[in-house]
């Protein structure tokens, strides 16, 4: 039997038949996955767009969006399954929930809604996150001068990071600066002061979403005298 036809034959308990016939409605859900996305504006996923792909860790709100309920109790149950695998990774029970995802890989995200008996259930909605692998690589150079070229020393590239942890040396082992956030880096300094040209050494510990692991041990040549030139035609 139809949802439509389970539906009509509840409603008519509840209301009066010309009200049911005026009225023609149904009870619906219309689920969205709302997330930020890699260039930083906020995106939402619908039935109609179900998949998306993001970093790690990436944090996702999930809304069922239910209308004309009427009097039915509906509950809700959000299933989150790593693409093949045989069991759930997790099950959750709002109407609205937020998940973070910090494994690489598709995740299948799957709403059952339950309108109040076994037999009264709506269609099963399903999205489709896919994070991406990790990356993580550090450059040997940077020339904090003041030019905006190059004048911090951070990752030059990450992708997917779960943990990460950076650390600034100089020649005698005296740590300088340290950061925690991939997205930053160190501008030359020490205690607010610009430190000389030279060799330092940067130590960094990081993880990735596919358990991928990271110890970089390398020297980092601050060039304060160096001026990136660049050319018009």
């Amino acid at each position: 039997m139809r949802i439509e036809q389970i539906f009509l034959a509840t409603l008519m308990a509840f209301l009066p038949l010309q009200s049911l016939v005026a009225q023609d409605v149904y009870p619906s859900v219309a689920p969205t996955a709302t997330y930020i996305n890699e260039e930083g504006n906020e995106t939402t996923a619908d039935e109609d767009n179900p998949s998306f792909f993001g970093q790690a860790p990436l944090e996702v709100t999930f809304r069922a969006n239910p209308s004309d309920m009427f009097a039915f109790s509906p509950t809700y149950e959000w299933h989150f399954r790593m693409e093949g695998e045989p069991n759930d990774l997790l099950v959750r029970y709002e109407e609205d929930t937020q998940y973070t995802f910090t494994n690489a890989g598709t995740t299948h995200v799957t709403l059952y809604v339950n309108l109040g008996t076994d037999t009264l259930q709506l269609d099963s909605i399903s999205f489709h996150v896919t994070i991406s692998e990790s990356k993580l690589s550090f450059p040997n150079a940077f020339s904090p001068n003041g030019d905006l070229r190059n004048d911090v020393y951070m990752a030059k590239e990450y992708q997917s990071l779960t943990e990460f942890h950076a650390y600034i040396f100089n020649r005698w082992g005296q740590k300088l600066f340290e950061w925690t956030d991939p997205s930053q880096g160190w501008d030359g300094t020490h205690n607010g002061t610009p430190v000389k040209e030279g060799v330092y050494f940067v130590l960094v510990r990081a993880k990735g979403a596919d358990g991928r692991e990271y110890h970089i041990r390398k020297d980092v040549n601050l060039l304060r005298g160096y001026t990136e030139e660049t050319t018009t035609k």
